[in-house]
Formats: structure tokens, C-alpha cells, sequence
């Protein structure tokens, strides 16, 4: 039994799971030869069992290269709608119903110079990028040639492969993440339907900080649908009917996803010393949290050149790895919160709409105008407006204003996690340093660890100044409220080696006591239920295991829960069903888990009734239409303090609101899995599935092929283990993508695992071989050693150079 295999049998087993698939792993291996043109020297890609690619090359040109050519071989349907849905080429191949939604992506397009672009990614970025694209292109051109068959995606879909460009990698903006335009745009519709004070309960503001509306705004002229470009342009792309498409568009329920997203949107990342874990070697985890889909978000590949050897995972569009380690450095991600993005409203002239109010006088909107392909007709001509600030989202000729967006995207530097391809080779904390002072986006939190045994956080991303306003509303765009440059990176907080022994993120407000509120990074974080969690665990262990990091990331407990059911405690109902629920939860210690019925009753109440009998009785009757998403911070922290919002005997009151809501998720409980509470469970209501985006084209044998799931689980939004539901269906939407467990120094002891697996392909074993294990907490190797690699081997592929004539 190989050492690898051994490992994850116990590793596993420590957890409480055991995964059939581990212990029937088969030794045979698969190998085939083939010519790639564009290939500079023979090369191999070794296969592991998990579907996991170690690619070998002679040089970093061919390593890139065939990075490129093996995501195109995996995973070609997904960059390639990746690409298009980034450039506004939809519908050139899928029809009329996507025009909507390239024009708005071709909105926020990089157009800037594009050598200052490069440059910014540090010294490699075009030429990784360059090689990178080539080896997609090698794999697209052999599809056009013959000798590799079209993926059965492209077939459903009816389309082709397209041949890239370096800088179409780089262009693309619209897939990253930033924030926080749709939370102006709800604070402006409170704002106006009742004031700022109703604000409070919708976000909690952090550090304390009390927004006013910006001298010159009228709230009321913002239209609530003012981001329908920004919502296209950064939306999934759907194969749903244009009409349920077009059904599908409500601009309250975008503000309330966009809003949603604080919570479900995030990553989990620690590192601990080697002076508190069991090998006195660093561990360094990290779980990056999206929504879920099939494909999987991210890729893991290993790249091996004699000058490298960097292994983890990365979006497989681009070029090099962003989460993972290179034998000398490890490192992971979270989101840090920075407010990278503001609404502009404009005075237009009345006598030239073309024109916007800026200073004393009137400056003319920069108009672009570019050819649409579309499939079935005849090129459409598009037209898109600029101002100084960026594009123009909205116009409103009754009230002559007009709305355009500023983002950092539209600055050198800022394609999401394209700056991994400068920090993924550093050797040290000072060579990570460096790389981290040119990160632009999205805004993340590093966590660091090294073979030296050295530990570190570093935050960063393109922070904008803005010396007289907090970026909190739409502001006008008249020359009162303008970017002063931005902040330094080094300007940001950071640790190295801190005296606890241990760093930790999950996406809180982590700006330390003292750092200038004045700087005004930002002002909306996640909830810090998981980051609490994270530090009652690694504060009280001082001798960590990588089994007990594991379980820390696979961890239910949930302290939003707990302090909750707190307060349900000393209740008492008189209806014999409630208090048998009551009675339940007051016993319950705030696990999550898959077969926990408090958790199910708690999770019920928690997603579907508390909050809106909070809202209903605390907010004004106008906001509370608008108030679809709340804070659960807020709402919780009013409940444990309640003050007059809640009427003249606000503990009475919060009593009532507990006990009447908490009733109204016992009696949906009952509807949902019966009458007898030894039947419920969590994971009964609570699971996931991944449905690949060509399911409405599909027929239901095909259909079936590409879904992926039903999986019972635990976990909540709140808990380390993040798995955000819808609470119509209480479907997981939203969680880790990837895990990664890394113990530094002793690299083949690493483990990983992908959701719901390597590939792309449907009818690959690697399709869907991963999700069981993910769903149940179960891990496989991160394997890095050359031996280890090729004991786990399931296919190695043999690449030669092909001839180019």
C-alpha cells in the first residue's frame, strides 16, 4: 500500500469518514503518447488517481504551455465560456437573447494601455500568459484539425471553440469580485422611503461609523434598477429559455443576492506555527468560498520545470496557481473587504443629454461604438457611453440625470487573481512581500507559512482615497467626490510571526484596535461567526494536527446559533409542540450537523421567520418592502440588547418576536418532515447538487449525466463549514469550492479535495468522483514529490514537440 494511500486511510479515519473509493484505489496506469505543435521539449503530465495533473516540462514557456493545453483538454467548454461571456461574444454563438448581456460586459472591459497593464502583474505575467494561451490554442487547433473530438458541451450547444488572445486573459474584468455598488443603491431606496436610521438593521457598519447622505445626492433619483448592466455583466450565463430569462429579471431580487453575498461569498484561512502544532511544523489551510457549480470554480495542477515546482489550485483560465505552495512558501486567500467600487449621478444638460455637469460647466460622455456578432443575423452596431468615471449604466431623460459606475477594474493591475502568477514563485516573506504590494484584485487577505518555519498575513487590493466622503452612497459626479489616488499597500495592516503563534481570516472586519477608521478601507465585512470559531479552536490547541484541521474546516458549530438559542432558553410556550422544540434546542450545543433536528428547527427559524419579525416590528412600515436582506449581526445584536425601536417594553417585546417566529419554524419543520421529532434532521432539508449550465438543453438521460448530487449535509453560513441554502429549498448554493490542508516542509503529507471534481467532462471518472468525499469532509493527497506522484499515478501522458508545417 502505497504511503500516500496509507496517509488519507488514517487521516480519514481520525475524521470519523471512511471513503470506499480510497480503499479500492486501483494501481493500474494508463499511459499514451502524443505530438503537440508549439511544444518546445518533450514533456509528461502525470495523472493522479484524483485527477489531479503533475506536469513536467523542460522549461517554464512549456510548463505554461501546457497548463493551457491541459485545461483546454480538461476543461474546455468552461474557459471557453468563460472567455466569451468576458469579451461580449455570447451571442454571436448562441443568438439574439445574449446582445443584452455582451454589451454590458463589454462595458467593463480593461481599455487601458495595456503595456502599463502587464507591467503591473510583475516581470512574467505576458510571457506566462502568452505560453498559457498557446497551449489552449494547440488543443482548439487540434479539434479544428481532426485529430481530438469536439467536447459533448460544445455539441448540446451547438458551438465552437474560439482561438485566444494573451490579452483577452488580462481584459476581462467582469468575473472578479468587488464591492459594494448594490448596497449604495439599497442604503439610497431606505434613505429615501424612510431615512437613514432605517439603514441600521440591513447592514452593520464596521469599524462604528455613521453615514450621512452626501451633500448634493437626492436618494430618491436613484432607480432601483440603475445596475442591470452591472448585474448582466457579472451574471452566470444561462441557457434557461429567453423568455423565463427575461421572467427572471427583478432588480430587487439582484440587490437582494448582491446583498446576500456578504455572507455566502467568502473563504476560510489560517496558519498556525510550528511552536503549536504536533510536527513543530507550520499548517497552513485555507477553503475558499463561491457558488457551487459543475464544472468546479478552481482547477489543481502541479507545475514542474528544473526552475519550479508549484502545486495547488487556480481558475482555470489563467496561467500559474493562486492558492497552494511552491516547496519553499505556502499560501491562501480570503476576501478583505475593500470598497472598490462607487455610483456616480450626473446633472445632465437639457439641452445635449450627450452632456453631464462637471465643474462650472458641461462635459461631453465619450461614446463607443463597436460591431455585435449574433448568431442567425445580420452584425448589430452597439453603442456604449463613457464619463470620466466610467461607464454609463443608466440614463433618465424625465429627470436628466445619469448614473455611471467607477471601479477600480478599470485600472492597471486589477484582472481577479491574475496577480498570483507574481507571487506564486517568491521564496520568502520579503519576495512575498513584494508581489503582494502590486495585488489589485479582488481584495484578499495571504495568509503565509514557510520552510524556515516562519508565519505571516499580509492583506491587499486597490484601495481607493476618498478624503471627503465614505463610499457608502452614490454620490454626484460634479468634481465634489473624486478618487485622491490610492492607498499604498503597505499602508495596510499586516503580521508577521505573530506572538499568539496563529493568524486567522473568514472574511470579518480584521482592521486591528487603533488602525485610522479614517482611512475608510471599508465599512461592510461578513459576519464573524466563522472567524469566532476558528479562534476558540486554535487558541486552545497548542499542538494542532493536520486531522485536526480537517475537522476544523469540515466544523458545524455555529455562534450566530448559539447566541440565538440563548435567548430562546429561558422561554416557556404553551402549545405542547413549541415547547417540545423549545426543549430540544435548549439542549442543542450549536452543531450544525447533517443528523441534528434542533439544527434543522433553529436553521428554519433563523433563515425564514426572525428576521422579518424583527424587521416587521423594528423598521418602518416604508423601508421594510426594501429590507429583503437584513444583517443577522444587527438583528442579533438587538435582540440581546433591545432598545425603543422595539416599542415602549422592548424586552417584552424581543420576547415575543422569539417565541412567535421560533412557532412559525416548528410548524414548518412539522410540514417539512413530519409531526415526530425524532424524524427530523438537518441534512433531511439541508443538501447539495450541481447543476451544469447546459441542462435545459438537455434531454433527461443527458440531463442526468450532468448533474451531480442529491448530498445531505451539515453546516450553515455561519459555521466553519460554510454552506450557504436558498431557504426556499434549502439547497447548498454557495460554500468551499477547494480545501487545502498544507503541512509545510513535509509537502506529500498535504491533502486537498474539489467539488465535485477535476474535470470538466461528463463522462470523465473525474467528472463527479470528488463529491461524496467533499460533502462528507473527506480528503485526498496534495501529492508534490516525484516518487509519491508516481505511485499514485493513474494516467501518464507522454508529449513530444509536433511538427508546425
Amino acid at each position: 500500500m502505497p504511503f500516500s494511500r496509507q496517509f488519507v486511510l488514517a487521516a480519514t479515519a481520525a475524521l470519523g469518514f471512511f471513503s470506499p473509493a480510497l480503499a479500492d484505489m486501483s494501481t493500474a496506469v494508463t499511459r499514451t503518447t502524443r505530438d503537440v505543435k508549439g511544444l518546445g521539449s518533450p514533456a509528461e503530465i502525470i495523472v493522479d488517481f484524483w485527477g489531479i495533473p503533475h506536469i513536467y516540462a523542460a522549461n517554464q514557456q512549456d510548463a505554461f504551455f501546457l497548463q493551457g493545453y491541459n485545461a483546454g483538454r480538461e476543461r474546455l467548454w468552461q474557459i471557453d465560456l468563460w472567455r466569451k461571456r468576458g469579451l461580449g461574444l455570447l451571442a454571436r454563438d448562441f443568438g439574439a437573447s445574449y446582445a443584452a448581456q455582451d454589451r454590458a460586459a463589454r462595458m467593463f472591459l480593461y481599455r487601458g494601455d495595456m503595456d502599463r497593464e502587464w507591467a503591473a502583474y510583475g516581470p512574467h505575467a505576458k510571457s506566462y500568459t502568452e505560453a498559457f494561451v498557446a497551449g489552449v490554442n494547440a488543443l482548439v487547433q487540434e479539434i479544428r484539425e481532426g485529430t481530438r473530438p469536439l467536447p459533448s458541451e460544445f455539441k448540446l450547444a451547438g458551438s465552437q471553440p474560439d482561438l485566444w488572445r494573451p490579452e483577452d486573459v488580462v481584459r476581462i474584468r467582469s468575473h472578479g469580485l468587488t464591492r459594494n455598488a448594490s448596497s449604495e443603491v439599497r442604503r439610497a431606496q431606505v434613505a429615501c422611503a424612510a431615512g437613514l436610521e432605517a439603514d441600521k438593521l440591513r447592514v452593520k457598519l464596521e469599524p462604528a461609523w455613521a453615514t450621512t447622505v452626501p451633500a448634493g445626492l437626492d436618494p430618491c433619483s436613484v432607480p432601483k434598477d440603475v445596475l442591470l448592466d452591472y448585474e448582466l455583466a457579472t451574471k452566470e450565463v444561462s441557457f434557461t429559455p429567453p423568455m423565463k430569462r427575461a421572467e427572471a429579471h427583478d432588480p430587487d431580487h439582484f440587490l437582494a443576492e448582491a446583498e446576500a453575498k456578504r455572507d455566502s461569498i467568502g473563504s476560510n484561512n489560517w496558519v498556525v506555527a510550528g511552536s503549536r502544532t504536533a510536527t513543530g511544523r507550520p499548517i497552513l489551510a485555507n477553503d475558499p468560498h463561491r457558488a457551487h457549480g459543475v464544472p468546479s470554480l478552481r482547477y489543481i495542477v502541479h507545475l514542474n520545470t528544473p526552475e519550479m515546482s508549484v502545486i495547488g489550485a487556480g481558475e482555470p483560465a489563467l496561467p500559474g496557481i493562486s492558492i497552494g505552495h511552491n516547496g519553499q512558501i505556502a499560501f491562501g486567500l480570503t476576501i478583505f473587504s475593500i470598497d472598490q467600487e462607487d455610483l456616480y449621478v450626473y446633472e445632465l444638460n437639457p439641452t445635449n443629454p450627450n452632456e453631464y455637469r462637471y465643474g462650472s460647466g458641461w462635459e461631453p460622455m465619450r461614446v463607443v461604438r463597436e460591431s455585435l456578432e449574433v448568431k442567425g443575423e445580420a452584425p448589430r452596431e452597439i453603442e456604449m457611453r463613457f464619463t470620466r468615471h466610467g461607464p454609463v449604466l443608466a440614463q433618465d431623460a424625465a429627470g436628466q440625470r445619469a448614473f455611471a459606475m467607477r471601479s477600480i477594474w478599470f485600472e492597471p493591475g486589477t484582472s481577479a487573481y491574475f496577480g498570483s502568477s507574481d507571487y506564486m514563485t517568491a521564496k520568502d516573506w520579503k519576495s512575498f512581500s513584494d508581489a503582494m504590494t502590486r495585488w489589485g484584485a479582488p481584495s484578499e487577505n495571504q495568509v503565509y507559512a514557510d520552510t524556515s518555519g516562519n508565519i505571516g498575513w499580509i492583506p491587499a487590493g486597490t484601495t481607493p482615497i476618498r478624503d471627503n466622503w465614505d463610499g457608502l452612497m452614490p454620490v454626484p459626479g460634479d468634481g465634489r467626490y473624486e478618487w485622491k489616488g490610492f492607498r499604498a499597500n503597505e499602508e495596510l495592516p499586516r503580521s508577521y510571526n505573530p506572538q499568539q503563534g496563529w493568524f486567522a481570516t473568514a472574511n470579518q472586519m480584521n482592521l486591528p484596535p487603533g488602525y485610522p477608521a479614517e482611512h475608510k478601507i471599508g465599512f461592510e465585512w461578513t459576519h464573524p461567526s466563522r472567524f469566532l470559531r476558528l479562534q476558540e479552536v486554535l487558541s486552545r490547541n497548542d499542538k494542532l494536527t493536520l486531522a485536526d484541521a480537517m475537522a476544523l474546516q469540515n466544523d458545524d458549530s455555529s455562534i450566530v446559533d448559539r447566541r440565538l438559542v440563548a435567548l430562546l432558553r429561558p422561554l416557556q410556550a404553551a402549545d405542547p409542540e413549541v415547547a417540545r422544540a423549545l426543549q430540544l434546542v435548549r439542549d442543542w450545543d450549536g452543531r450544525v450537523a447533517e443528523d441534528s433536528a434542533a439544527a434543522a428547527v433553529v436553521e428554519v427559524w433563523l433563515s425564514k421567520h426572525l428576521s422579518k419579525a424583527v424587521t416587521s416590528k423594528a423598521t418602518p412600515a416604508a423601508a421594510q418592502p426594501i429590507l429583503a436582506t437584513v444583517d443577522i449581526a444587527a438583528i442579533t445584536e438587538l435582540l440581546e440588547r433591545p432598545d425603543a425601536s422595539l416599542g415602549a417594553e422592548p424586552a417584552k417585546a424581543r420576547d415575543a418576536i422569539l417565541l412567535e417566529s421560533f412557532a412559525a419554524a416548528v410548524g414548518e419543520v412539522g410540514q417539512l418532515l413530519g409531526t415526530d421529532l425524532s424524524d427530523w434532521a438537518w441534512g433531511k432539508l439541508h443538501h447539495a447538487q450541481c447543476d451544469h449550465a447546459l441542462g435545459p438543453l438537455a434531454d433527461p438521460a443527458t440531463k442526468a449525466q450532468l448533474r451531480v448530487g442529491r448530498l445531505d449535509m451539515g453546516g450553515s453560513a455561519y459555521s466553519p463549514r460554510a454552506a450557504t441554502y436558498r431557504p426556499s429549498d434549502f439547497r447548498v448554493t454557495a460554500g468551499a469550492s477547494f480545501r487545502m490542508v498544507l503541512d509545510v516542509g513535509n509537502w506529500d503529507q498535504s491533502v486537498t479535495i474539489n467539488t465535485p471534481g477535476q474535470s470538466g467532462n461528463p463522462y470523465s471518472p473525474h467528472y463527479r468522483d470528488l463529491a461524496p468525499l467533499w460533502a462528507s469532509g473527506t480528503y485526498v493527497p496534495l501529492l508534490y514529490s516525484r516518487g509519491a506522484v508516481e505511485r499514485a499515478a493513474s494516467e501518464v501522458i507522454d508529449l513530444s514537440p509536433g511538427s508546425t508545417r
